[in-house]
């Protein structure tokens, strides 16, 4: 059957400056066009093709035949693309049989970052997406392969010579049943993409989204291309405010968006960029390039899969213990080239080489060649490992992985030769870099080289002879060979006239002669014959190399791997780290904020922090400088580390898995955008509001600040009251009080303060303790005023200002105790032990001690029980009035809180009893607990929640 292919001229976009001719395709012309087409072979990409069309500037066209032995049957050879292929798999996206166009677009660096769009246009939906990839391209693909494109656009640019993107794109074309496209250049743009953004998306929507992709060039651009494709080349186009569009990260790691990175300082530093004190900078001790770049890429996209993070536990474990393999692995990582960036360059192909190409392409087999070379010691020094990563990556490194590349490279290298940094010695092993006897006029050039420079040398032998100077001999790649001496040589007579090119540099002077110059242009000539008559040799290695470039890849992906854990069990042996646990809660023992740790010369002081789903929303409060920004980040800067791998500053830590994390705490005005603080927090918040669920966790520091008091309270406590019905983790930092005071009653709500001794009249001494309840102080800002050095009447009418202002407030609030309040925290006091049963219940406690704990358990909740039954009783004998909210939250927990009847007191008999109750359940719910286990509390446990919740 013949290919598919597009050829027409297309209106040009009003949103674009270009021209273009008018009008629409012929479907005549494009059957005719299609029929006549010659099919091309497996993997192959019509030269004639990739030209294009001039009546068709939008884009130039490729066909594919993806496979030689399983040829594809539904492939459509004419008209645009329909939505009748069937699917092999599922979008996430919706359901299957959808019609879902993709851009792909990739930076130019040695570390890629891949944009992706996708637009559904079927369901109107559009997904944004920006990755920072491996050099295998695994996530993007894997990408490609869940939203299951009908169409892939990629930049005409990319294919010839074609791009490491284009060709993996191109080998998973079978698998992904995708058709490829490529676009003119300059139909990527951001300037339009934006545009379409701010015309297409739902009005609501604009500002969060503008957020999100801020600072993610190459998801916008691709946003542009897939529009643009859509609109020109199969006449469709989007109603304004109509397009659900989205900013998803890649599958398997937790989003963090620009203003998140920046404020929690994690690849850095806000007041100095070129600071290490950031997360980056403090877990940064690699010695490979790959290394770096793979930290910097899992600080940013930090891992959601529990069972590769434990992975990399178990792998940090073992090389942070076992001191001999350590050291054995951090020494043979030191003389690591760049790697990746010596792989890629053996992949491009010059369109018109120069002799700088061809001398870098000797420069890249013998960078190979040390690659190869230093495999072996990773490989033994991983010798006896027993992790499951460590073994992955020694294998990786085996002998079998390297013998063919390794052979190649005898059959043409010579065996001495190794990379050099000096520009002496590169060009010395680049010049015997061939073996001797491949090319008969090699051996030939290669000796008139060695000619030119003996003689070179020798005539600065005789120069220094000749006028009796300590002629020193110097090489760089501009000047070839000059001479240095020192300036005190010539306090007492001139420099003879015969050196030319004279200057001085420090103490020193360096010249040349003219006959040496001779010899030097004699000596590059002789270089440039040799490279020239090596170049064959050499891009006949490469040639074959390429066919090993997967491998290849993956070693490096392993060397890189293995760098970054070793660069982690660096950090580990050097600072008191724990391994962290992955459960479902957030529980940390002396927890330090890790960059504040390094930074400071003080002890650090430590601090608790535990959240669960009824400890959700914790507020923050306490005076300026009290600490609270500092605790909050830790929790957030810790989280991050746990899910890349790495171990915590903490005596004992256990997190869950958190898919988004959300930073609100800058306070600065946004030049660039022209927004205030208020608005820039605005906008972060929607952002925020709009993005988060239950596997979010949320940091937000001193929000509302901008605008007036009242309003900023009122706003403040609105977003909180979303954030808690989100049931998101949430730090909430400020300094109003009043809604610490409001929402304390709410479930899931949680006060603490940052503790500070204040009892001298004219000192404030943070204690940067965390304690629990709201602040009590509530003129810590006069207190703090008081120790600046203000006039002392300005201070004493603050507080009598503050006096009239408490005595007004004190007026108008109700006196006694709320009945509602009453209500409310007994219905947290059931929530709560709701929880703590099931923690127990999927705990793992020796039986004994759990006993023990259930009882104490119970105890102290029947003695909280018993204190607000007696104060709601008093409560409704002076007549407290109850608001009709309350009276129907009151009618729910007085059903709550009878439950206390159905949890008897947990003797050996009815431990017994819950026992043979629950193996009834279990033994016909796939032995969710088994008996066997013998886990007699917690079975006890689980029929009290039983109970609980039917009745």
């Amino acid at each position: 059957m013949p290919p598919r292919r597009l050829a027409a001229s297309y209106t040009e976009s009003p949103l674009t400056d270009t021209g273009g001719t008018s009008g629409l395709f012929n479907p005549a012309d494009l059957l005719s066009r299609a029929a006549t087409s010659r099919p091309l072979t497996a993997q192959r990409i019509s030269k004639s093709n990739l030209i294009g069309s001039t009546s068709n500037p939008l884009y130039t066209t490729a066909d594919y035949a993806t496979g030689t032995s399983h040829p594809r049957t539904e492939r459509r050879s004419t008209g645009r693309p329909s939505t009748a292929r069937p699917r092999t798999g599922l979008s996430t996206l919706g359901v299957e049989n959808q019609e879902i166009i993709c851009a792909i677009s990739e930076s130019r660096g040695v570390s890629p970052v891949v944009g992706l769009s996708f637009v559904n246009l079927d369901t109107g939906e559009a997904i944004l997406c920006q990755i920072n990839d491996s050099q295998t391209y695994v996530r993007t693909i894997h990408k490609l392969m869940v939203f299951n494109p009908t169409m892939i656009l990629i930049v005409s640019s990319a294919s010839d010579p074609k791009s490491k993107l284009f060709s993996i794109v191109e080998d998973s074309l079978e698998e992904l049943d995708s058709d490829v496209r490529l676009l003119d250049r300059r139909y990527w743009a951001e300037t339009v993409g934006l545009e379409y953004i701010q015309h297409l998306a739902f009005a609501e929507d604009v500002e969060a989204i503008k957020t999100a992709v801020s600072g993610n060039y190459y998801a916008v651009c691709c946003f542009a291309a897939v529009l643009k494709y859509v609109e020109l080349a199969l006449s469709k186009t989007f109603p304004s405010r109509s397009l659900r569009i989205k900013y998803e990260p890649s599958e398997g790691s937790m989003m963090a968006d620009l203003s998140t990175i920046r404020s929690l300082e994690l690849v850095q530093n806000l007041t100095n960029a070129k600071s290490k004190d950031c997360l980056f900078g403090l877990l940064n001790a690699t010695h490979t390039p790959m290394g770096g770049r793979l930290l910097r890429s899992n600080i940013l996209q930090p891992l959601t899969s529990q069972e590769t993070i434990s992975t990399r536990y178990d792998a940090l474990e073992e090389l942070s213990t076992k001191e001999e393999m350590f050291f054995a692995v951090r020494q043979a990582l030191k003389p690591f080239l760049d790697v990746d960036r010596t792989l890629t360059q053996l992949i491009l192909i010059r369109t018109q080489p120069s002799l700088k190409d061809t001398e870098q392409a000797v420069n890249n087999v013998i960078m190979l060649k040390q690659f190869i070379t230093l495999i072996r010691p990773v490989f033994e020094a991983l010798t006896g490992a027993r992790s499951t990563m460590l073994q992955e990556i020694r294998n990786l490194c085996s002998v079998e992985n390297i013998d063919p590349v390794q052979a190649l490279i005898g059959e043409t290298l010579n065996e001495d030769i190794t990379y050099a940094s000096q520009p002496l010695d590169l060009r010395n092993q680049r010049t015997y870099a061939v073996r001797s006897g491949v090319n008969g006029l090699l051996d030939v050039a290669r000796q008139t080289y060695k000619e030119a420079m003996t003689d070179a040398l020798q005539h600065i032998t005789d120069m220094a002879d000749e006028h009796n100077l300590p002629l020193q001999t110097k090489f760089d790649n501009a000047r070839q060979f000059y001479l240095r001496l020192r300036a005190e040589e010539l306090q007492t007579r001139d420099l003879p006239a015969v050196f030319i090119n004279v200057f001085r540099k420090r103490d020193n002077i360096e010249c040349q002669t003219l006959d040496l110059l001779k010899r030097n242009q004699k000596i590059s000539d002789a270089h440039t014959e040799v490279i020239l008559m090596s170049d064959k040799a050499v891009q006949t290695l490469i040639a074959d190399v390429r066919q090993h470039m997967g491998s290849l890849f993956r070693i490096c992906e392993g060397v890189a791997m293995l760098d970054m854990l070793a660069s982690f069990a660096h950090l580990v042996t050097t600072q008191d780290y724990v391994r962290p646990q992955l459960s479902d809660t957030l529980a940390i023992k002396a927890g330090r904020h890790p960059i504040r740790e390094k930074i400071q010369e003080t002890t650090y002081i430590p601090n608790d922090v535990y959240a669960t789903q009824q400890k959700r929303f914790q507020i923050i409060t306490g005076c300026n400088m009290s600490g609270k920004s500092t605790y909050i980040r830790s929790v957030a800067l810790m989280q991050v580390m746990a899910q890349i791998g790495s171990f915590v500053p903490a005596q004992f830590a256990s997190f869950p898995i958190i898919r988004q994390l959300f930073a609100r705490v800058s306070l600065d005005d946004s030049i660039e955008a022209n927004v205030s603080t208020f608005a820039a927090e605005m906008r972060e918040a929607a952002f925020i509001l709009r993005n988060v669920d239950s596997q979010s966790m949320v940091i937000v520091d001193e929000l509302g600040r901008g605008t007036s008091t009242r309003d900023g309270l009122a706003i403040a406590i609105a977003i909180a009251e979303a954030l808690v019905e989100s049931r998101a983790l949430v730090w909430f930092a400020t300094h109003f009080r009043d809604l610490a005071a409001i929402l304390a009653e709410r479930n899931g709500v949680v006060n603490l303060h940052l503790a500070v001794d204040n009892t001298a009249p004219d000192k404030m001494e943070m204690l940067y303790r965390v304690s629990s309840g709201s602040v009590q102080d509530e003129h810590y800002g006069l207190k703090l005023a008081r120790v600046m050095p203000f006039p002392p009447d300005v201070i004493e009418h603050a507080e009598l200002v503050s006096a009239t202002l408490d005595s007004a407030m004190r007026k108008k609030k109700s006196k006694g105790a709320s009945l509602a309040i009453v209500i409310a925290r007994k219905r947290r006091l059931f929530l709560n032990l709701k929880e703590h049963l099931v923690q127990a219940k999927n705990g793992s406690m020796e039986d004994e001690d759990l006993k023990e704990w259930l009882k104490d358990l119970q105890r102290e909740f029947r003695t909280h029980l018993t204190a607000l039954e007696e104060e709601e009783r008093s409560l409704r004998a002076q007549g407290a009035p109850v608001g009709h909210r309350m009276e129907h939250e009151h009618d729910a927990t007085a059903a709550d809180y009878t439950v206390n009847a159905s949890i008897q007191p947990l003797t050996e008999y009815n431990v017994s009893q819950a026992t043979q109750t629950t193996a009834k359940h279990r033994n016909s719910d796939d032995d969710i607990l088994t008996i066997q286990r013998g886990d007699l509390s917690t079975r006890a446990a689980s029929t009290a929640i039983s109970s609980r919740d039917n009745y």
